[in-house]
């Protein structure tokens, strides 16, 4: 008698059905800073971690005051699925309605923790015109860095998030296909912040990339390139004397990266809070001459 070993992806579907999409949770910006508030005790980015901690808190504040916001018609969400496009696509939406309010109210929340200089800066959303602040968000959807105002970035896309969110937890994960590109969100196509390993019931041991701006998780078998599909040579990389909470997955055929987060070494684990703390990684792995392909966007970086 013969036998073969599994391929990845034949293990965890050999266990049953896996679920496939994960929308966010009522809570996940309120656990996102509780996170970054438990990351910051003793970190050398403390204050930033606390500042987006506060920024976090206000977004789900953001979250729970707003209404329902307007979904796609159910035609467009099937053909969405038969295509196997991104029903939440920015480039089919356009701004949501209320977007420059919640920019407004987060700017106004998380002012007073700022210095002087970051007080001044948001001071472009606060008293800004109408139009400025919609070009830049849709700089930032487009991945248009050019002319981007650094400065503020974090808190529009802030702002885009709690729209889009919103909009993703209105969904249900029935309408919404398995991407034709594995690499961007099946729900709005955006690009993923990290990945994370989940614990607990038909989760358990199960990777997701996490999206950077929906907040939805799709699931990708482990130990391959979530950005090319390559299954071979795929290296991990960590800090010295870390918990190993957050890993560096890298390929060397497309030569990028993107850090794993493990929820089975801490249960309070966030994809995107975890990912900014761990910024020192980011350095060595530009220095080993990796290139990341997700995007954090508490850390916008733009060209003047």
């Amino acid at each position: 008698m013969t036998s073969r070993l599994l391929q990845p992806g034949e293990i965890e579907a050999a266990a049953g059905d896996i679920p496939e999409l994960r929308l966010p949770s009522a809570d996940i910006f309120l656990a996102r800073a509780q996170r970054l508030e438990q990351l910051a005790e003793g970190h050398t980015l403390g204050d930033y971690l606390r500042f987006v901690a506060r920024l976090a808190r206000a977004q789900q504040e953001g979250l729970d005051a707003g209404a329902a916001a307007e979904l796609p018609t159910p035609e467009r969400l099937a053909q969405c699925r038969d295509y196997q496009m991104p029903p939440l696509a920015p480039a089919g939406l356009g701004l949501q309605t209320g977007w420059r309010d919640t920019a407004r109210h987060l700017a106004r929340t998380v002012r007073p923790a700022l210095p002087a200089a970051g007080q001044a800066a948001l001071e472009s959303i606060l008293a800004g015109e109408d139009a400025w602040l919609d070009a830049q968000a849709m700089q930032l959807l487009d991945g248009n860095t050019e002319g981007l105002d650094a400065a503020v970035a974090p808190v529009i896309g802030a702002a885009l998030q709690v729209h889009w969110t919103r909009l993703a937890r209105q969904l249900e994960p029935a309408q919404v296909a398995r991407p034709e590109h594995p690499s961007l969100c099946p729900v709005c196509g955006s690009h993923p912040v990290s990945s994370v390993v989940r614990i607990g019931g038909a989760e358990n041991g199960l990777r997701f990339l996490h999206c950077a701006l929906c907040s939805s998780e799709w699931h990708v078998v482990r130990a391959k390139c979530s950005n090319c599909d390559n299954s071979k040579g795929i290296a991990y990389y960590h800090l010295e004397g870390d918990d190993n909470v957050v890993r560096a997955e890298s390929c060397p055929e497309c030569r990028t990266y993107l850090k794993v987060i493990h929820q089975d070494k801490n249960s309070m684990a966030d994809p995107v809070a975890d990912d900014l703390a761990t910024l020192t990684l980011d350095l060595l792995m530009d220095e080993t001459g990796f290139t990341r392909s997700g995007i954090n966007w508490y850390l916008i970086h733009g060209h003047s």
